[in-house]
């Protein structure tokens, strides 16, 4: 059989053929395959060389063998050049056959492998995002086959798992599981579990797994199914210590003060629900106190905000020592606490708000400063002051507030009589704000009579309410609840120019009258204080000499400096200083010196008593002799008979003001009794 006489019987063959001259290495013969792989006919292969068709130096140098004579055989992938020049690749064999004893050829065979390359290439990037995706995830994952064999994991397996890098690389399955069973806290548990699994190739199931390392895991087990085949079984792990550990955190927060870590609002609420039950049961008590430090504003001011904190920290561990562990005390804002003493009667009630006084009276030591606080406690028991908790803490809140009103530091119950007052209050205050909106405050003014000679030196604006409902209501009543409320900053503006205003008709009248106004702390502590006071008598074009400020002793023991400064500010303006109420507060004659005041007026529970009590008659003189020695008049306040005049008069008093001579009147009375008066 000759080469040319093989083309049927290479036809007939499923892969590409040809053969090859051992002599030339030229094909000699094709079949129809081979010629569609490289794209030509296969007339045009006769007596091509082979070379030309091969493109990897090992096809090259082993048709350069069989030429010599050293080669007969080959089988390895390879690059095929086709008709366009573009190299394909090709899994080849090259044989030595024998068509006739004569006549050896090479019978080259090739198998074309872009599919199976394709199909590779294709299987690695499935496998590549395979990988991505088992890495980027942020459980655990473990695949095994059915025999239990490791085929995948991710890193994320290996944390969880804390699989030491030597085990990894030691690719030991049965050293994997037993690490694996000896991280977990019940281990018999475990592999118990696994033998149900195994028992199951389909099994789905989700469990938890408790590790010795603190992690909490949840398994989810899946069959690994293709064409209705179990392959294998993916294990996922996710850890729920994180999630468990926030979820804490949020009911941290939602149940207890961030500061403190003291139980809030929300979580007593819950402690007294249950302890309402059970008294509603048993017929028990209890007790709600409302805690609220002493002067901690100070310690915010003075030392910041970041040390008040460490105070209020301090101080809630104290409160804590004082109560049993049925107790339950909450922070419910700044530096106010409620405690809830479960089945407690009055008796014990007292006797835990004594041991609190107690414990916040002992003084504070916090980066060498040393300190006091104190608290005042409010009290309420139920069910004799509230049978829900919001009525309890109202009342209890009810009864501090009167602690706060009576000098602090001290504890009371609730009664019933202090809502009455508390709602009196309220009526109050609404009122008093609706008469400045409405117009229902009037000044009066009450004369201030020289002893030696009847003058009048000046008078003193007094504030006036006639309410429709409340009828007239006395300054002493609405006075303090409007420099508790803060209210009496606008109160104090209005007198401020009301009586401006009405000096500067007397003025304008050709009868100027020196006006006093009394000024509150509050009033006087405003940033803009001196600015108003300049504006008012310079809007109102009256001579500043015809006002006269009284300052409360108050006043001037707060922040001497600025209160120094504001004082020499005003004297520079032209007004008079006062000093109203002089012996009730706590004045530094140390102090009264270096103050523009030009006027001591001795306050009238003083001047009661004259001349008959032996005290009152030793501080006036005193007074009034220490006034004279640092060049300032005094005015006595209410005199009212003849004998008070008189012994005044005695001393040397320069003037005073009561009703021996007249009340506090109306500009339009006043004028009459203006009228009457001598003039100097």
């Amino acid at each position: 059989m000759t080469p040319e006489s093989c083309g049927p019987l290479l036809n007939a063959m499923i892969e590409a053929v040809c053969l090859v001259d051992p002599t030339t290495l030229r094909i000699c013969a094709a079949n129809q395959v081979f010629a569609s792989l490289v794209g030509l006919a296969p007339v045009d292969f006769l007596n091509k060389p082979v070379v030309e068709m091969t493109s990897s130096p090992e096809d090259l140098f082993f048709w350069e063998d069989v030429a010599a004579g050293l080669a007969d055989n080959i089988l390895s992938e390879s690059l095929l050049r086709c008709a366009d020049g573009v190299a394909i690749p090709v899994e080849r064999k090259v044989s030595r056959v024998w068509l006739n004893p004569q006549e050896p050829v090479y019978l080259v065979g090739l198998r074309d492998l872009r599919q199976q390359r394709h199909a590779e290439a294709q299987l690695e990037t499935r496998m590549a995002e395979l990988r991505a995706t088992l890495e980027s995830t942020g459980d655990g994952v473990l695949v095994v086959d059915v025999a239990g064999v490791v085929r995948h994991y991710n890193r994320r397996f290996v944390e969880l798992w804390n699989i030491p890098t030597d085990l990894l690389e030691s690719r030991d399955d049965t050293v994997l599981f037993a690490h694996m069973t000896a991280c977990v806290q019940d281990d018999a548990a475990y592999r118990d579990r696994l033998s149900v699994i195994a028992e199951d190739p389909k099994m789905e199931c989700t469990d938890v797994l408790l590790l010795r390392s603190g992690r909490m895991l949840e398994r989810v087990t899946l069959p690994q199914i293709s064409r209705g085949t179990v392959l294998g079984r993916v294990f996922s792990f996710r850890d729920l210590t994180e999630r468990l550990d926030a979820q804490k955190r949020i009911e941290a927060l939602a149940y207890t003060d961030v500061l403190t870590g003291l139980p809030n609002r929300l979580l007593l609420g819950q402690r007294v629900a249950v302890a309402l039950r059970a008294a509603q049961r048993n017929g028990s008590t209890f007790a709600v106190m409302f805690i609220d430090l002493d002067r901690f504003k100070n310690i915010n001011d003075s030392l910041g905000h970041a040390f008040g904190d460490r105070v209020l920290i301090e101080a809630s561990l104290r409160i804590q020592q004082t109560l049993r562990e049925v107790d339950t005390l909450c922070r419910v804002g700044g530096d106010e606490f409620i405690a809830f003493l479960q089945e407690a009667d009055a008796f014990g009630a007292e006797i835990v708000a004594r041991r609190i006084l107690e414990k916040l009276g002992q003084a504070f030591v916090l980066d060498a400063v040393n300190f006091s606080l104190g608290c005042s406690i409010g009290v309420a028991m139920y069910p004799e002051d509230g049978r829900t908790l919001d009525t309890l803490i109202q009342c209890a809140d009810t009864a501090m507030f009167r602690v706060k009103e009576r000098g602090r530091g001290n504890f009371r119950f609730y009664q019933p009589q202090m809502n009455v007052d508390l709602l009196s209050r309220v009526k109050m205050d609404h009122a008093m704000r609706l008469a400045m909106e409405q117009g229902l405050f009037r000044l009066h003014y009450q004369p201030q009579i020289a002893l030696c000679d009847g003058r009048l030196l000046g008078v003193e604006a007094l504030i006036r309410w006639r309410d429709a409902e409340l009828g007239n209501v006395s300054p002493a009543t609405f006075i303090p609840l409007a420099e508790e409320s803060g209210f009496i900053i606008t109160i104090g503006n209005w007198v401020m120019g009301e009586a401006v205003r009405q000096a500067v008709v007397w003025q304008t009248a050709g009868r100027p009258v020196v006006v006093s106004v009394n000024v509150s702390a509050l009033q006087f502590q405003q940033g803009d204080f001196v600015e108003r006071v300049a504006s008012a008598i310079g809007d109102a074009g009256l001579d500043p000499s015809l006002l006269e400020l009284e300052l409360t002793e108050s006043i001037l023991i707060k922040d001497i400096n600025e209160t120094l400064a504001r004082l020499h500010a005003l004297a520079a303006l032209g007004v008079s200083l006062a000093i109203d109420d002089f012996g009730t507060g706590y004045s530094s004659l140390a102090y009264l010196k270096k103050f523009p005041i030009s006027k001591l007026k001795i306050d009238r529970a003083f001047v009661m008593g004259l001349p008959a009590d032996e005290g009152d008659r030793a501080i006036v003189g005193a007074t009034i002799a220490m006034a004279q020695a640092l060049k300032l008049s005094v005015v006595a306040e209410g005199v009212e008979t003849d004998a008070q005049r008189d012994f005044l008069q005695g001393l040397h008093c320069e003037a005073f003001q009561g009703f021996l001579c007249s009340p506090g009147l109306a500009a339009e009375d006043f004028d009459k009794l203006y009228a009457t008066l001598p003039k100097s």
